[in-house]
């Protein structure tokens, strides 16, 4: 296999070649190991590896020996260091088991060949993080490959991996697919496990599953990680049926809401807008009825009301990571915005934590209620196209935390209300800039109907084909 006819396969194409004996596993990731060294040359994409042997995996899965790669934060395999993007971790903490996530994710037969960048604690809308440096974008090097899954994002656009684990607390996964082009899906809270580690990652805003460039790999791989784990705190509905079974279903005319004007009121590039104006259209001609309408919420108090959640797990985060390298977090081993915010973290009261989770359940009924009305919002999933690299500068000492929360929010305004209602929500890649930048248009549904978003986007892939896009730099060396 060349690296040219590797970079045309999702995973399930790569999966079925290994499985007709047209191509082995070894021939797989001898290519998948040259095509990451190539593109990250460039990209600054990859923590860890390429290792010259994939961690072990279950021959019988889905997804056999597909090369995969595992975003260096939240999710850890036993035995394989965890850096969580900052210098205060040196050289990494191993841990002596898998997570849920990765024993399912070994499970499926996905074979992880390399650790992918992030920002520090994964508190970031882009990957430039100070021990790292920047991940560029494989569209435009000038530019973000978003965050806080850049790395994933990055190799997956490329085509130096078919798919790759990322975690998403206010965007991380949706963020990184609008910017590279790619198919982002934050499932319902407690669809994905998150355990053992952790019930509720995030105060319950944070999520993991994966970035594809497919919506059938999307399906396959939700198929085969999604499920309840011994001691979960929630156990949520199963799906009506497979996930891979809502590939190609008519779902009928839904009701559909179409919103492109920021929830906090800072402006919405008009090539975004146009391209999710165009995919309003393209839904009214599958028969679905879209109009405008949207959720209402005091953006300002929902804002506020992330910065304790958020700073109350940096703080604990932080202080459970020095303790185990033995290290003081300061300056010398945590950026500005990190080191504030934990800071401000530390002095939360029990009384400031919940009332910010009472502005939380105060959104998520009005959301639901939304929902009583319409199947599925669709609007922008970022507000511009992607950012030059250095404007999210984690490293900024001149940010409060409160400042600081509310730039990365006014960047994504979009995507953390559902990490916040825990419904899911999925960004593809419908549109382009006159520049060749991707715009992903984000789909949100109630709670646990990942079926629709699916079937939606299914059709959506048919009607508006970007398998074809290839970006600048790339495994294939088109």
């Amino acid at each position: 296999m060349k690296p040219d006819e590797y970079a045309e396969y999702d995973a399930t194409g790569l999966a079925e070649l290994i499985r007709s004996g047209l191509v082995s596993v070894a021939e797989v990731h001898d290519v998948a190991r040259t095509a990451i060294e190539t593109v990250d040359e460039t990209l600054n994409a990859v923590v860890a590896g390429p290792w010259a042997t994939p961690l072990d995996y279950d021959g019988r899965g889905g997804f056999v020996g597909v090369p995969f790669g595992l975003k260096d934060f939240a999710i850890h395999a036993a035995g394989v260091p965890t850096r969580f993007g900052s210098r205060l971790a040196g050289a990494g903490v191993a841990f002596s088991h898998d997570t849920e996530l990765m024993k399912r994710f070994r499970a499926a037969g996905l074979a992880t060949v390399a650790l992918t960048t992030t920002p520090e604690f994964a508190f970031n809308g882009n990957t430039e993080p100070v021990t790292q440096g920047s991940t560029r974008n494989p569209w435009d090097t000038s530019r973000s490959a978003g965050g806080s899954s850049g790395g994933s994002a990055a190799l997956v656009a490329a085509r130096a991996l078919p798919l790759a684990h990322a975690t998403d607390g206010g965007g991380s996964i949706r963020i990184p697919a609008s910017a590279n082009g790619l198919v982002g899906l934050k499932p319902s809270r407690g669809r994905v496990p998150v355990g053992p580690d952790s019930s509720e990652p995030l105060s319950g805003l944070g999520s993991e599953f994966g970035l594809t460039r497919s919506v059938r790999d999307c399906a396959a791989l939700l198929d085969a990680v999604s499920g309840p784990a011994p001691g979960d705190k929630y156990v949520i509905r199963d799906p009506a049926r497979p996930y891979v079974d809502e590939l190609g279903r008519d779902p009928g005319s839904l009701r559909i809401a179409i919103h492109t004007e920021s929830w906090s009121g800072g402006p919405v590039d008009h090539e975004v807008a146009a391209a999710v104006a165009a995919v309003g259209a393209a839904l009214e001609g599958l028969g679905h009825d879209v109009r405008p309408d949207s959720p209402v919420f005091d953006w300002d108090q929902f804002v506020d009301a992330n910065l304790p959640v958020w700073s109350v797990s940096l703080a604990e985060g932080i202080d459970a990571l020095a303790a185990a390298v033995g290290t003081t977090p300061g300056p010398d081993n945590l950026e500005a915005t990190t080191l504030s915010s934990a800071e401000y973290g530390r002095r939360v009261t029990a009384t400031q934590l919940g009332g910010a989770l009472a502005v939380f359940n105060q959104v998520s009924r009005s959301v639901g209620t939304f929902f009583t009305d319409y199947d599925l919002l669709l609007t922008p999933t970022l507000s511009q196209p992607p950012q030059p690299l250095g404007e999210l500068d984690s490293d900024d000492a001149s940010l409060t935390p409160l400042q600081w929360v509310h730039k990365l929010f006014g960047v994504c305004s979009f995507t953390p209300l559902f990490n916040a209602t825990g419904g899911p929500a999925i960004s593809l890649p419908l549109g382009v800039t006159r520049s060749g930048l991707p715009i992903g248009v984000q789909l949100a549904a109630p709670m646990c109907d990942e079926g629709t978003l699916i079937a939606v986007a299914s059709q959506l892939e048919k009607a508006m084909p970007w398998a074809h896009r290839m970006p600048e730099v790339n495994a294939g060396g088109h």
